[in-house]
């Protein structure tokens, strides 16, 4: 009991964490085919990159979230909103927290930002409220909430089949990117909507690229690259195509829609190649980061 209550109600003083919650790219998207449950049954490589959201955990009466963006709902229909409320009745604490979300990472953009901050949510409220759960056992809310969150748990490279949620990590390798976003979101349910049974692959493009992943060459990687999502994608918002067009034109090794879009990377030679072809991008109507790829954790204290 009284361990019960050291578990419920903290040490009687406000504590805080600060977490950067970091997005990712599909390097490679193959869909299998349509599964009985109405999804798809997915391969995917998911890797982590140093575009990042910052959240503010904070203990409290109640749950409460605070977003500081346009547009982000403040609500249950935000996703870190709803990780927390997951975690509490799973671990049957009566705990509060004040979530501050400092968003970074464009929202409905192919770069799992809503399932990066839901997963750094987790991880954040398993120690705010000592739980001491392992990521094992939080991957059972993480998949409740979305099936990019396990991947987020984990952060790195790595393998993701099912409809996402089994992942098997990877040994990656140092990579500069260029992410280019062209400030419109897509819906993820009407990219998968638009696939017919001809645009479902095997899996041989996951093995190709994780085969190439050990090598030295991000030529090798660039090659690899592969997204049953985006040739639906293009036909419903051709910016994405002009996007992927002007990355090869200003140099990038080779260039794919993340994701169900509408972000598009490049591979770059380095992080300076990267920030090279940035500057070639730079205009009006798209957002552009050079980042690097991330061999850690995806979620990453910081104060």
């Amino acid at each position: 009991m009284v361990a019960f209550r050291a578990l419920s109600k903290g040490i009687g003083r406000a504590r805080r964490l600060v977490l950067n919650a970091s997005a990712k790219v599909n390097l490679v998207l193959e869909v299998l085919g349509k599964r009985d449950d109405g999804y798809h049954e997915l391969v995917t490589v998911m890797q982590a990159v140093d575009l990042s959201d910052r959240l503010t955990l904070e203990d409290a009466e109640d749950l409460e979230l605070d977003g500081r963006a346009a547009g982000v709902p403040t609500d249950d229909r935000n996703l870190a909103l709803r990780a927390a409320r997951a975690l509490r009745e799973a671990a049957g604490v009566d705990r509060g927290a004040r979530i501050t979300l400092d968003k970074r990472i464009p929202v409905a953009a192919g770069l799992g930002g809503g399932s990066a901050d839901a997963a750094a949510v987790l991880l954040g409220l398993n120690r705010l409220w000592r739980l001491r759960w392992p990521v094992a056992r939080l991957d059972t809310v993480a998949t409740g909430l979305g099936m990019d969150v396990p991947f987020f748990l984990r952060g790195g490279t790595a393998l993701a089949t099912g409809r996402g949620e089994r992942i098997e990590p990877l040994r990656g390798r140092s990579l500069g990117l260029v992410l280019v976003n062209p400030r419109f979101a897509v819906s993820t349910a009407q990219m998968y909507a638009r696939l017919t049974p001809e645009m479902y692959t095997d899996g041989g493009h996951a093995k190709t690229l994780c085969a190439g992943l050990g090598g030295r060459s991000p030529a090798r990687v660039a090659a690899s690259l592969y997204n049953g999502l985006q040739e639906p994608a293009v036909a419903a918002y051709p910016p994405i195509g002009r996007i992927r067009a002007a990355l090869l034109a200003a140099g990038a090794l080779g260039a794919l829609m993340s994701g169900s879009g509408p972000t598009v990377f490049g591979v770059a030679r380095s992080f300076e190649h990267a920030r090279q072809i940035r500057r070639r991008l730079t205009r009006g109507a798209w957002d552009c980061w050079a980042v690097r790829t991330l061999n850690g954790p995806a979620i990453r204290i910081v104060g």
